[in-house]
C-alpha cells in the first residue's frame, strides 16, 4: 500500500487505484479516478477539478 500526494491529475488519473478528495481536513468523496475524474458526485469535487483541469 503507498499512499501519494500528487499536484498533478494527470499522474493522479494514470497511477492510482484509489483517488480521495478532501477538504477540510475530511474525505468529501473517493473511488475509482475513472468515477471521480468524469462523474463526480459533490460540488466541491466538481468545482476543484474544473479549475485545476482547465488551468492553462
Amino acid at each position: 500500500t503507498m499512499m501519494v500526494v500528487p499536484h498533478e491529475m494527470g499522474f493522479a488519473k494514470e497511477v492510482a487505484d484509489v483517488v480521495v478528495v478532501m477538504d477540510g481536513g475530511g474525505i468529501i468523496e473517493s473511488g475509482p479516478p475513472e468515477v471521480i475524474f468524469s462523474q463526480p458526485t459533490q460540488e466541491r469535487t466538481r468545482s476543484f477539478l474544473q479549475a485545476v483541469l482547465t488551468r492553462a
